[in-house]
């Protein structure tokens, strides 16, 4: 009995010391198996975890290069600026995170959500800028609480200066916070949420040399987040700066000769294409765009009649008016339709069929030749002769100047204007030309229409006689040390080859008349020291105006002013549009002749100041401060196509 008892129970203990083996060796394999999940198949994550948990990157942002003048002055430089950051893997509660730092520092909570959203994906470790730009108060406020606000830091980022506030704010842009899109575009790979790049202008034209390469130093810290020490740094690399093409000098004077009015200028050297001034008139501040733009400086920009933000003079397309002449007169010559002796009468009216056609002077200018069509820019010579030519040989002439597509300057969103053809109606529109549609087209109006760019490039080719130069902005790229990495070299797009020296010379002394000669509507351009050459224009916003009553500011013809300096050897050539100006005799003329005096005065050497008082000043001196006109101002026009 005793032994059956001692049996069964050494049975028991057997079948219970294997089913205790049992679960030692389960569990035993769980541990195996979750060893080898953590060892194995995690072990890079894991490990990485662990890292981050002792390190911290802290990126050192580029500063952006310079922006200088042709002379050497700098137009936009960096300066400091903080920003709001925090590292996410030191955040346990980013909700009351972010309603402790609106409290304390009065941000908008859920613009700092979004930023934070962005950065969803990426290392945890690496901080996210929640706010830029943010004030000094606000940076103490931070440090005196820096306890409570676990994870968050300051950061330091050099942000654009623009010396010169609004002056030349379309050719140098600005520059903005990138963008998702922008992260992911190709050439942006390398910049991270909350970098900066250039947006439009300049700044974004040539990006890549601004940029520059940013640097960090990866840091060991504590629990607490106190640095121990560097583990690793690396420097960042300043950005290339550019030297433009533009002299700031005829720059600043050129912007301020617009006051408040609309409009264009381009200031061109005629013998490489280097812009010496490039306006877009009004202008913006590009400051503000760094940062969050207030919503009642945005709002004024768009709803300001004057298109502040639009830049004109790349993008602006203007029938050309009376400046289109030029161009006429070249196609007329060179075919043989005219010479210097044709004579035609304007009384100031021309018919064609049933339709008239009228000159801007009513009265008629009376038996007029080449050169009194170009002075007195009588509109019914150039019907005649434009009926004569015919519409494709006007636009074989114009497409010699390359005019009606792009010219390639360094800028986006350049327009290409539009040279009318009977082949472009016929596929445009679906309809044959019709005669009396050459007319308009003769004196730069109907379908015709041109950037102010292109117009400094037509006047530009007229002065050096059939070269048409690629407009540059840029000098030269150099480097941090000052070493010229890059030079801009003049390029030739064309050589004109239908126009003989003695077209462009017969050409060239009817502008001079425009200018010089009594009864030109040029006068208001006049120099006392320098001949000037130019033709007025004055464009058709609307077909017919109400003339008893004031023309209401959206319906006033434009003005134009095309001109080179000096006449005998040129050098400049200025083409200005004063939107809604209406007489480009009196509106845009002005304005040239200011930008030139800018120019020619920037020629002179600059004299040292005597130690003795200075003599008193006589009549010719005073002559030297605002441009002298030796004859009677013409009176103002009283048309369109001037």
């Amino acid at each position: 009995m005793k032994e059956r008892r001692f049996v069964r129970e050494l049975m028991e203990s057997k079948q219970r010391i294997v089913g205790l083996s049992f679960v030692v060796a389960f569990v035993f394999l769980l541990l195996v198996l979750r060893l080898w999940h953590l060892q194995i198949l995690n072990a890079e994550d894991y490990q990485a975890r662990s890292e981050n948990n002792r390190l911290r990157f802290v990126p050192v942002a580029a500063s952006r290069g310079a922006i200088l003048d042709r002379k050497g002055a700098v137009i936009v430089s960096n300066r400091p600026s903080f920003s709001l950051a925090v590292i996410p893997q030191e955040v346990q509660d980013k909700e009351l995170l972010l309603t402790q730092l609106a409290d304390l520092l009065g941000l908008d909570r859920k613009e700092m959500s979004e930023n934070w959203q962005k950065n969803h994906g990426r290392a945890k470790y690496f901080p996210i800028v929640l706010s830029s730009n943010i004030s000094r108060d606000q940076v103490e406020i931070v440090e005196e609480n820096r306890l409570r606000l676990p994870g968050v830091e300051i950061e330091m980022k050099p942000v654009r200066e623009y010396s010169h506030g609004v002056l030349a704010a379309h050719l140098l842009g600005y520059i903005g916070e990138i963008s998702e899109k922008e992260l992911d575009s190709a050439g942006l790979e390398e910049y991270n949420p909350g970098d900066y790049v250039g947006k439009n202008g300049i700044e974004r034209a040539l990006e890549r040399e601004l940029h520059g390469s940013d640097g960090g130093r990866q840091l060991e810290v504590d629990a607490r987040g106190r640095v121990l020490r560097t583990i690793s740094e690396s420097r960042p690399t300043v950005g290339n700066s550019i030297v433009l093409t533009i002299d700031m000098a005829v720059q600043k004077q050129a912007e301020q000769a617009f006051g408040d009015q609309a409009g264009a200028a381009v200031a061109m050297d005629v013998s490489n294409g280097e812009i010496l001034a490039f306006v877009s008139n009004p202008g913006f501040d590009p400051a503000l765009f760094s940062g969050k733009l207030p919503a009642d400086i945005w709002k004024g920009y768009l709803e300001d009649v004057r298109r502040p933000l639009e830049n004109k003079a790349l993008s602006g397309q203007y029938p050309p008016g009376s400046t289109f002449k030029v161009i006429t007169a070249l196609a007329g010559l060179q075919e043989g339709t005219i010479n210097d002796a044709t004579s035609v009468n304007c009384s100031g009216s021309y018919s064609m069929g049933t339709s008239t056609f009228k000159c801007w002077n009513k009265r008629g200018h009376g038996t007029t030749s080449l050169k009194k069509s170009l002075r007195e820019s009588c509109d019914v010579y150039y019907y005649q002769l434009g009926e004569k030519l015919g519409v494709d040989k006007i636009a074989a002439a114009a497409r010699e100047f390359r005019l009606g597509t792009a010219l390639g300057v360094e800028l986006q969103n350049e327009k290409v204007g539009l040279i009318p053809t009977t082949e472009w109606k016929q596929k445009r529109l679906g309809q044959r030309w019709y005669r009396g549609e050459t007319l308009p087209v003769s004196i730069g109006q109907g379908y015709v229409l041109m950037t102010p760019i292109q117009l400094a490039s037509m006047i530009a080719t007229v002065a050096n006689e059939g070269t048409v130069f690629r407009p540059h902005l840029v000098k030269k790229v150099v480097d941090a040390d000052g070493k010229t990495l890059r030079e801009t070299k003049p390029e030739i797009l064309s050589k004109t080859t239908a126009f003989s020296k003695e077209t462009y010379r017969l050409v060239k002394q009817g502008l001079s008349a425009v200018v010089n000669e009594p009864g030109g509507t040029g006068a208001m351009a006049r120099l006392y020291d320098v001949r000037v050459a130019g033709k007025t224009g004055s464009s058709q916003v609307v077909k017919m105006r109400d003339s008893k009553n004031s023309t209401a500011y959206k319906f006033r013809d434009h003005a134009l002013f095309v001109a080179f300096a000096p006449f005998e050897n040129p050098e400049i050539a200025v083409a200005v549009v004063v939107e809604h100006g209406e007489h480009g005799g009196s509106a845009a003329a002005p304005i040239v002749g200011r930008i030139l005096r800018a120019y020619f005065d920037g020629k002179k050497p600059v004299v040292k100041e005597a130690v003795h008082p200075a003599p008193a000043k006589n009549e010719n001196d005073a002559e030297e401060v605002t441009p002298a006109v030796d004859v009677k101002t013409p009176e103002r026009e009283s048309g369109v196509n001037r």
